[in-house]
């Protein structure tokens, strides 16, 4: 139990020291969808390896990208983002 434990800490602190937004948010998405899905199947062990693994694997992108937005001129149609 006590290696669980530690297991889990030493999880919580690879997913708060991910760099930039966007490479958090697919790590706690990946974290979580990893947690439930090992919840499921193998129940509390799974719960934290499967977190754990989908931590570091990472999850898919929830927020939405870039804005776009086009316009059109003499020379033609241009896109721009945001």
């Amino acid at each position: 139990m006590k290696r669980l434990v530690m297991l889990a800490l030493g999880a919580g602190v690879l997913i708060n020291t991910a760099p930039g937004a966007q490479a958090r948010e697919t790590t706690l998405t990946g974290a979580g969808i990893g947690a439930v899905s090992g919840l499921v199947v193998a129940g509390p062990p799974g719960a934290v390896v499967g977190g754990l693994l989908g931590g570091i694997i990472g999850g898919p992108r929830v927020s939405p990208g870039p804005q776009r937005w086009c316009w059109t001129d003499w020379r033609g149609r241009h896109c721009g983002y945001r």
